[in-house]
């Protein structure tokens, strides 16, 4: 977000406590990968639009203060609210030093009542001012896809703003001026707690849609003559429906819908509802991950000692995020059973490395990776792994099988040049 109002001529001061973190970005190198964001960063520190820096007291320089702090989860999977508070905190102490009302905006994921409870008791404390009378508070919760962010931020489908009159309304206003008078359209206010909730709704509903898809497509597999791709294609012409997260794979995985599925199970027991919709979600989708190893045991009977090839290491493409990605798990049981594992991913090899060590190998290039592989197992969907030929993977495996865990290649293709192909949700023949 900083460098996307960069881009539109703003001056943004992004504060941060870690300093590799800061350094990095003070030289334009991102600290993470998203697709444009090198160069959106770039043009940002080179125009002197964007300061990196870890003194908060130059909040009091702002008119608008984003909080976009991590929300981490607990290991009974409630949410960690430390680095919030700590960064509330210094927005308070900065607030004593400002003259006009400054609009304080919660962007991190936070369960219903944060805003209102936490966030501004701690703003009030520290100011020695009043919501009202010295500050403005709203919720604003990001709702970009990962690997997407700066088409999302430049282009929201909705923007969800919680919070009192007149405090949304000077967001709105912010919001207008930023993306221009055709985003009113798409503005949606309500109170704190509804848009707190919105978050955890959306991304808990994507998980429950995925792990529904999932559920169908392992009843498919037992099914003659079905395709999941054919059947999800389908139910998405319903309106009700449509096709968004209807990708039968390996389960979901990454910094979002674990973690906020785990919060939104661990408030709503808190408050004394079952949420068994949620719990079996969760459960499908900790079994479907489970199913690459089994994929590959049916077929190689022993893992041991086998070289298992594993295409793509991030939770998802165009991104390098590897939190609570599936090919962690797939991982680990390969190592647990055994095998010897080779992996390749476009970006994440990195993070890879600092997970692994040197448990695994570590591949190149996709082609160095299936080189004399038993088995391959294909985890995330990255474009580069999509032109991957059948004469490609029967020529550089010691034996090809390929485990399609995304449904990237056409089974009637590769099972006529000689792959074994085991596709997510495709039935047997007869």
């Amino acid at each position: 977000m900083a460098v996307c109002l960069a881009k539109k001529g703003y001056k943004v001061i992004g504060i941060d406590t870690d300093r590799n973190r800061l350094k990095q970005i003070q030289n334009a190198r991102p600290p993470f990968f998203e697709p444009t964001l090198s160069d959106y960063l770039k043009e940002a520190v080179t125009k002197g639009l964007l300061l990196a820096t870890e003194d908060s007291d130059l909040n009091c320089q702002c008119d608008v203060c984003f909080i976009s702090v991590d929300t981490p989860g607990n290991p009974d999977g409630s949410i960690n609210l430390t680095h919030l508070k700590k960064a509330t905190s210094a927005i308070g102490k900065s607030l004593r030093n400002l003259a006009s009302d400054q609009l304080v905006v919660v962007r991190s994921t936070v369960l219903p009542g944060t805003a209102r409870n936490i966030v501004k008791p701690i703003l009030e404390r520290e100011s020695g001012k009043t919501k009202g009378k010295g500050f403005m508070l709203c919720s604003n919760p990001e709702l970009f896809r990962q690997g997407n962010t700066i088409h999302d931020t430049e282009h929201p489908d909705r923007i969800i703003i919680g919070g009192d009159e007149p405090d949304t309304t000077q967001l709105a206003s912010f919001y207008v001026d930023f993306y221009g008078e055709h985003v009113r359209s798409i503005l949606f206010r309500t109170t704190h707690e509804n848009a707190e909730l919105i978050k955890y709704a959306n991304n808990a509903f994507i998980g429950t849609k995925i792990s529904f898809i999932n559920c169908i497509a392992n009843i498919a597999e037992k099914t003659p003559h079905t395709d999941i791709e054919t059947v999800a294609a389908g139910i998405a012409l319903d309106t009700r429906i449509g096709p968004g997260a209807l990708n039968a794979g390996f389960g979901w995985g990454g910094p979002c819908i674990p973690k906020d599925l785990r919060a939104l199970i661990s408030y709503s027991q808190r408050i004394g509802y079952g949420p068994g919709l949620l719990n079996a979600a969760v459960e499908a989708n900790e079994k479907q991950v489970r199913k690459a190893v089994r994929f590959a045991r049916a077929i190689l009977v022993t893992l041991r000692g086998k070289r298992i090839a594993v295409l793509g290491l991030s939770f998802k493409p165009e991104t390098d995020d590897m939190r609570d990605a599936i090919s962690i798990p797939i991982i680990k049981t390969l190592l647990a059973q055994k095998a010897n594992v080779v992996a390749y991913d476009p970006m994440a090899m990195e993070n890879a490395r600092r997970i692994f060590k040197n448990a695994i190998k570590y591949a190149n290039n996709p082609f160095d990776c299936i080189e004399q592989a038993d088995c391959c197992i294909v985890v995330t969907e990255w474009n580069d792994f999509k032109t991957i030929s059948a004469a490609t993977f029967v020529e550089k495996m010691r034996s090809p099988i390929v485990i399609d865990g995304r449904r990237i290649y056409d089974p009637s293709v590769f099972l006529k040049r000689g792959v074994q192909l085991v596709a997510i949700g495709l039935g047997p023949k007869a």
